[in-house]
C-alpha cells in the first residue's frame, strides 16, 4: 500500500493559497464597509459628523463583544440563541448587586462586574455541557436557556427596571480615550484578544480543526467536548462583559433587555465571513461584520427609515451573506486543492 507524501514546497504553496483567500475575503468585507460609509456620507445628513461617528462606535461595541464570543461557537458549527436573554439576566444581577447598600460603592461596583461575568460564564457552561453530555444540538439547548434566563431575570428583578447606579460607574461609561468612547476600546481589545486566541494558540487551532473534521481531532488524542464546552463558556463570558458595557452606556438594568441581540451577533459573524457549517472564519471579519450592521442601522435611520424596515434590511443581508458563503466555501476548497 502506497502513502501519498506532500512535499514541503507543496504544503507551503497550499498554505499560501489559503492565506491569500482569507486576506482577500477580509479585504472584500472591508471594501464593502468603506463603500457603505461613502454612500451614507454623501446621502445621509450628519452621518460624517464627529458626533455621529462617535455614536456609531458606541452603538457597535455591545454587538461586537457578543459576536466575538459567538464566533467561537459558530466556528464549531454550533449556535447560541440565548445571548440576549443571558445579557438581561447579567444586567439584573449586576444591577441589584451594585445598588445594594450592603457594600461600599467601589466594592459594590467590583462585585457587580464579577457577578455579571460569573452569571454569563455559568450560562455558557450550562449550554455547552448539556449539548455535549446528551448530544443535543446547541440550537435546542440555547433556545431552552433563552427562556430560562429571561424568566430568571423577570423573577429576580420583580419585572422592574433597575437604575441609580453609583456616580463613579456612570461617569466611567462616558469617558473617552483620545476621543474614542471607552466601551469601544473595550470591544476592540476583546476583538484582538479573540483573534490572538484563534490564530496564535493551540486552543484556537483545535477550534478550527473541530469545525472542519471533529473525528480527526478525536483520533489525534484531543477531546472535542472539552473545547466545545469551553467555546460556549467563552461566549457566556463575552455576554457578561457586554452586559456591563450596556449598563455603562444606558445606566439601566432590565429583564427585558437584549431582545434580538442574538440575531445581530449571528449576522455580524456570518456577514464577516464565518461559515455556519464551521471551520472557516476570522475575528477581524466578525468585527467588520459588526461595523457593517452598525453603520447600516445608523445610516438608514438618518435617511428616515423606521425600525421595521431596518429589521427587514438586516434580514435580507443575513440571507445574502449565507448565499455568498456557499460560494466562498467552494472557492476555498478550490484554492486549497
Amino acid at each position: 500500500m502506497s502513502t501519498q507524501v506532500t512535499s514541503a514546497p507543496e504544503r507551503e504553496s497550499s498554505q499560501a493559497r489559503r492565506t491569500t483567500y482569507f486576506l482577500l475575503r477580509e479585504a472584500g468585507i472591508g471594501i464593502a464597509l468603506l463603500l457603505i460609509i461613502v454612500f451614507f456620507s454623501v446621502f445621509a445628513p450628519r452621518f460624517a459628523s464627529l458626533a455621529n461617528l462617535s455614536n456609531i462606535l458606541t452603538q457597535i461595541s455591545i454587538n461586537t463583544v457578543i459576536a466575538v464570543g459567538m464566533t467561537f461557537v459558530i466556528l464549531l458549527g454550533g449556535i447560541d440563541l440565548s445571548v440576549g436573554a443571558v445579557l438581561a439576566l447579567c444586567t439584573v444581577v449586576a444591577g441589584l448587586t451594585m445598588t445594594s447598600t450592603a457594600f461600599p460603592e467601589p466594592v459594590a461596583i467590583g462585585l457587580a462586574v464579577l457577578a455579571s461575568l460569573a452569571v454569563g460564564s455559568a450560562a455558557g457552561l450550562f449550554n455547552g455541557f448539556v449539548a455535549e453530555r446528551w448530544k443535543i444540538h446547541s440550537f435546542i439547548v440555547t433556545l431552552g436557556m433563552l427562556n430560562i434566563a429571561r424568566g430568571a431575570a423577570l423573577q429576580i428583578s420583580g419585572s422592574r427596571t433597575i437604575f441609580s447606579f453609583p456616580a463613579g460607574f456612570n461617569q466611567f461609561g462616558t469617558q473617552t480615550i483620545l476621543g474614542v468612547p471607552v466601551i469601544f476600546v473595550i470591544a476592540l481589545t476583546l476583538v484582538f484578544l479573540g483573534r490572538f486566541v484563534l490564530v496564535r494558540t493551540v486552543f484556537g487551532r483545535i477550534i478550527y480543526a473541530i469545525g472542519n473534521n471533529e473525528e480527526a481531532v478525536r483520533l489525534s488524542g484531543h477531546t472535542p467536548s472539552f473545547y466545545k464546552i469551553a467555546a460556549f463558556t467563552i461566549t457566556g463570558l463575552c455576554v457578561g462583559v457586554a452586559a456591563i458595557m450596556y449598563m455603562l452606556r444606558l445606566n439601566i438594568a432590565s429583564p427585558i433587555l437584549g431582545v434580538g441581540f442574538e440575531l445581530n451577533a449571528i449576522a455580524a459573524v456570518v456577514i464577516g465571513g464565518t461559515s455556519m457549517s464551521g471551520g472557516k472564519g476570522s475575528m477581524i471579519g466578525t468585527f467588520l461584520g459588526a461595523c457593517i450592521i452598525g453603520v447600516l442601522n445608523n445610516g438608514l435611520l438618518l435617511l428616515g427609515m423606521g425600525d421595521f424596515a431596518r429589521q427587514m434590511v438586516t434580514g435580507f443581508i443575513i440571507i445574502f451573506a449565507v448565499i455568498i458563503d456557499t460560494y466562498r466555501v467552494r472557492l476555498s476548497v478550490q484554492m486549497a486543492d
